[in-house]
């Protein structure tokens, strides 16, 4: 932990009249994380907003990117309160809306920016484009388009993972929108019954697709989901990276500790339509204005220059970083080959004994 230091002076009047003066230095109030995680969260975060923001352009204004698109902008603290929390071996897998998550464990923006594109230098050879992202290399499984598919398979490989006994946990992320789906009770009931390390996140930006949680659900609390299957569940401000830090970190210990899965439900907000071509008419310009008023990237700034983690120079060194990242991404991306046309039938998974091949 790291804490500021603040200078008083104590004045004690002594039984002989005499006024004696002490310097003195107290702890103030604590800041919970250190310098380096600060600046951490902030380099990370500021990768994430620059991409993405970056990706749209070279969508909408290039047409460079094609197919569906869906930004992370406003969710950056849950990726960094997430990394803090876990290690690398940690296995995260999420929906579409993967990019953020990618970059966060550890893909490189330059493949990131190549699948986007298409090219055969990207993280998923070209072929998965922005709903697939995939690194095994990175422990990231996805990057999954069927809404709440990755709910199931999330804790299949959690349940691998306790198998081939190692303590590792796999974070499996969601959206408010898959928190409807029948897989989502068929999974919690097995990972409570047999105690799988994993923990469950409910990514909720309110919306879903465009329809509100209160239009779609009569449990309006997703966390409140657990109950019915006696599993610990927490709401969480996913705009704050301490508090999800500090709740990842909770429920990380749980399932390494073998006490099973944990239901955590990150409020969240995202600036961006639910795709890049998403309009967004389904909320008011007032309420965007008050979620941007929580920026994480701006809170997480604030910090750091309150608590004077880093000089304004500092700060735009590590900016002008993040800039050349992004640009060299595009760079990379623009200069790699299209897929050979021979890959179209490689990556495939076919059994040649299945029985049911009919002519």
């Amino acid at each position: 932990m790291f804490r500021n230091k603040t200078c008083f002076t104590i004045l004690l009047i002594g039984e002989n009249g005499f006024a004696l003066i002490f310097a003195a230095q107290i702890l103030a109030v604590p800041v919970k994380f250190t310098k380096e995680t600060y600046l951490y969260w902030y380099e990370l975060m500021q990768l994430i907003r620059q991409f993405e923001l970056k990706a749209e352009e070279m969508y909408k204004m290039a047409g460079k990117i094609r197919g569906f698109f869906h930004a992370y902008v406003g969710q950056e603290a849950i990726a960094a309160g997430c990394m803090t929390a876990t290690r690398q071996e940690d296995i995260f897998i999420t929906a579409y809306r993967d990019h953020g998550l990618a970059l966060a464990k550890g893909a490189s923006a330059n493949a990131c920016m190549a699948e986007l594109y298409g090219k055969a230098t990207g993280l998923a050879k070209g072929k998965g484009g922005s709903m697939h992202f995939f690194s095994k290399e990175h422990f990231f499984y996805g990057g999954h388009g069927i809404v709440g598919g990755q709910i199931g398979v999330g804790a299949g490989i959690a349940f691998a993972e306790d198998y081939k006994g190692t303590d590792n946990v796999v974070l499996c992320f969601f959206g408010d929108g898959a928190a409807r789906q029948g897989v989502l009770h068929e999974t919690f009931n097995l990972a409570m019954l047999w105690k799988i390390p994993v923990v469950f996140i409910c990514e909720n930006n309110n919306y879903a697709m465009g329809t509100s949680v209160e239009r779609t659900s009569n449990v309006i609390d997703i966390y409140k989901l657990a109950d019915a299957y006696e599993m610990p569940g927490d709401k969480v401000d996913g705009m704050s990276a301490e508090a999800v830090h500090e709740a990842i970190t909770r429920a990380v210990k749980r399932a390494r500790e073998k006490g099973g899965p944990t239901l955590l439900e990150m409020k969240t907000y995202r600036y961006k339509g639910h795709s890049i071509s998403d309009p967004g008419k389904y909320r008011t310009k007032e309420e965007l204005e008050e979620y941007r008023g929580k920026d994480p990237v701006t809170l997480v700034l604030k910090t750091i220059k309150e608590n004077k983690f880093a000089s304004d120079d500092e700060i735009k060194t590590i900016d002008d970083r993040i800039a050349k990242i992004v640009e060299e991404s595009v760079k990379f991306a623009e200069e790699s080959p299209w897929p050979d046309d021979a890959e179209v039938t490689k990556d495939v998974y076919a059994d040649k004994k299945y029985p049911f091949i009919t002519d």
